[in-house]
């Protein structure tokens, strides 16, 4: 991103944003990465179809081996060059497995959460990468930092608090969240009726809770 766009963007960010500034440290460095547990996960489930939202430079996209693979990107990167929206829109292909890797925006990611649950096969699974930022700067929206989740993680809390959908986020680069269509095994009960408007304070705060969070190790005993 231009970075003249990220100056304008931090101003307004220390003028009109969120006044938190304490941090979070996941040293993601000790953690496999996204590609890791992808692949281990169609191996493991002998998964055939995958989808990918949000391929930019291919650095998931190209190393992911599997029988059938789609990537959507309006820039770069994949297969099909489209918005998420419209790639939907049109889709007839059930995957077993999405990366939902797109614009990080709490109200794209839960488009992109809804049209993906509707095109998995039964038994699939959804991941969205980004789920937990180290602090309030690298989730605002607009983006102003270089390294920047955006507010996914908003959207991990809503997941939870869905009886019919069961979600963790695996610790692992960045926060690797993953929905599968099946009860809530773990119903988090939270008094929030609008998810956009929730504060990194308050996943500063309550992160464990809010993220029913896993590790790489532990997947194969949740699904």
């Amino acid at each position: 991103m231009n970075k003249i766009i990220f100056r304008i963007n931090k101003l307004y960010y220390y003028i009109f944003g969120e006044k938190f500034f304490k941090k979070l440290n996941f040293e993601w460095h000790k953690f496999p990465g996204r590609y890791n547990i992808i692949q281990e996960t169609i191996i493991r489930k002998k998964y055939k179809n995958y989808l990918e939202i949000g391929c930019f430079n291919d650095e998931v996209f190209s190393k992911i081996i599997i029988e059938k693979k789609i990537g959507v990107d309006p820039e770069k990167g994949g297969t099909i060059r489209d918005t998420s929206d419209n790639f939907f829109k049109f889709n007839k292909i059930k995957f077993d497995i999405i990366f939902i890797d797109g614009l990080h925006h709490y109200e794209q990611v839960k488009k992109d959460i809804k049209n993906s649950l509707l095109c998995l096969n039964d038994g699939g699974v959804i991941f969205l990468h980004d789920c937990m930022p180290e602090s309030c700067i690298r989730q605002t929206i607009p983006r102003c930092s270089r390294v920047w989740n955006g507010d996914v993680w908003k959207n991990i809390v809503e997941a939870r608090t869905n009886v019919n959908l069961d979600t963790y986020v695996c610790i692992a680069d960045h926060g690797i969240g993953i929905i599968l269509k099946r009860p809530n095994r773990n119903l988090l009960r939270i008094n929030v009726k609008n998810f956009s408007r929730l504060r990194f304070k308050d996943f500063y705060y309550n992160y464990k809770k809010y993220l029913n969070l896993v590790t790489n190790d532990n997947l194969k005993n949740i699904f």
